[in-house]
């Protein structure tokens, strides 16, 4: 069976086209053509029913939570945990409890290294991380290595982008005192083998973290099968606002963990002698938080849990497979990343024209892509290129869709030469 027979047979279980009608933005032009979104790695578009969920919370029960005896505030409270219980049960956690709402996953990691990986870091010790991270799971761990005389362990990639798992193995040492991985790489779209990744760590008795920013908009989560002590992610990337994201970790080790920020809420009493602090996940936080960011969150992974994820899984396979084969057709184009496993990202470069021009010219078509080093810095270096060009898929993009990308690209090389 063809490639395009596949993709039509795939469409029978997952009718893009339907979905496509949810999500308003997908009908508009840019620069005179319809717009061709495929930048869903940086941020996704958000459906109707989000948009409406901010909206509601805006225009029926704004209040601050947690905090008032009158109604708006009791029914804004009431839909904000309800939230935290949607989201526990949407990627398989323990209890309620464990899901701590952040800004999104950058804060995530920052609130792990500096609350529970700080505290057990000595001059000597190991954070191992991997070549493919994206650089808000690098970042925090340097200043936390210049904090403590920690150092910076990292593993390495195979020319196809993948992690070396040996060398893995042989870097778990009694000095690692914390393993930070992406599930899934921003820049390249591998999808690491994190539960043996993890199973490995936690022989040698070594936590681990999880960035699964880029896994949840694509992959089913089950985060007590994978057995992460923590795994991190934004909202804005799964169909949801910015501004918002969870942290979710085992209760234990959050409960032994010192606050993150102080303030209203983190509290149970205060005096001037002494401050009790509140029970999770409240003691991480601190203030009013982004509760129109939350409710649309919640619609969010609504939407995602009404998706039927074993199409939607096969659907998005295809259009990376067909993505892939059309583009690499091209002359002169180049893929960067040929991982076995791989999601929603197709990185790439075109000889003799430099990824900002190409993401220009595209641009002019309507035709949205992301050209730079994609906060993975190390990725290109080790790939030897200063940038590519990154087409990241999302539920809604079409073959139609990759059609105009090549369309595109051949524009390109007519103006390039």
């Amino acid at each position: 069976m063809s490639l395009e027979a596949h993709l039509e047979t795939t469409r029978v279980a997952y009718d893009v086209h339907r979905v496509r009608k949810d999500f308003p933005i997908l009908s508009r032009k840019v620069q005179g053509k319809p717009l061709v979104y495929l930048d869903n790695a940086a941020t996704s578009q958000k459906p109707a029913s989000v948009l409406k969920a901010i909206r509601e919370y805006y225009e029926s029960y704004n209040a601050n939570i947690h905090r008032g005896v009158h109604a708006l505030s009791i029914q804004a409270t009431e839909a904000y945990e309800s939230v935290r219980r949607r989201i526990q049960e949407f990627v398989g956690a323990r209890e309620a409890r464990e899901v701590v709402f952040v800004r999104g996953t950058t804060e995530g990691i920052n609130l792990v290294a500096q609350t529970f990986a700080r505290r057990r870091m000595r001059e000597g010790d190991e954070i191992l991380i991997s070549g493919l991270e994206h650089h808000s799971n690098i970042v925090p761990w340097q200043i936390l290595c210049e904090q403590s005389g920690a150092k910076l362990r990292v593993i390495p990639l195979n020319d196809a982008g993948e992690l070396m798992l040996d060398e893995y193995e042989a870097l778990l040492t009694q000095r690692t005192r914390i393993v930070a991985l992406g599930h899934v790489s921003n820049a390249l779209g591998t999808i690491n083998p994190v539960k043996q990744m993890i199973a490995a760590a936690h022989r040698k008795d070594i936590p681990v973290l999880i960035d699964g920013a880029q896994a949840v908009p694509h992959l089913r989560v089950d985060i007590q099968d994978l057995d992460a002590e923590f795994y991190v992610f934004s909202g804005h990337k799964m169909f949801g606002p910015t501004g918002i994201g969870c942290v979710v970790g085992k209760a234990a080790l959050l409960e032994e963990m010192p606050p993150y920020q102080g303030g209203g809420d983190m509290i149970k009493s205060v005096s001037f002698e002494k401050t009790v602090y509140n029970d999770i996940p409240y003691k991480f936080e601190a203030g009013t938080p982004n509760i129109a960011g939350v409710m649309g969150l919640g619609a969010a992974v609504e939407y995602l849990t009404a998706v039927d994820h074993l199409a939607l899984e096969a659907y998005e396979h295809e259009l990376l497979e067909y993505a892939t084969q059309a583009v690499s057709a091209i002359d002169g184009v180049r893929i960067i990343g040929t991982a076995a496993k791989k999601t929603g990202v197709l990185s790439f470069i075109v000889n003799d024209v430099h990824p900002h021009d190409v993401g220009t010219i595209l641009d002019r078509e309507g035709i949205a892509v992301r050209t730079g080093h994609h906060c993975a810095q190390p990725v290109m270096q080790r790939f030897g290129v200063p940038a590519t060009i990154r087409a990241s898929l999302a539920l809604y993009n079409t073959s139609g869709e990759i059609d105009a990308l090549v369309r595109g690209l051949h524009k390109v090389k007519e103006v390039f030469g």
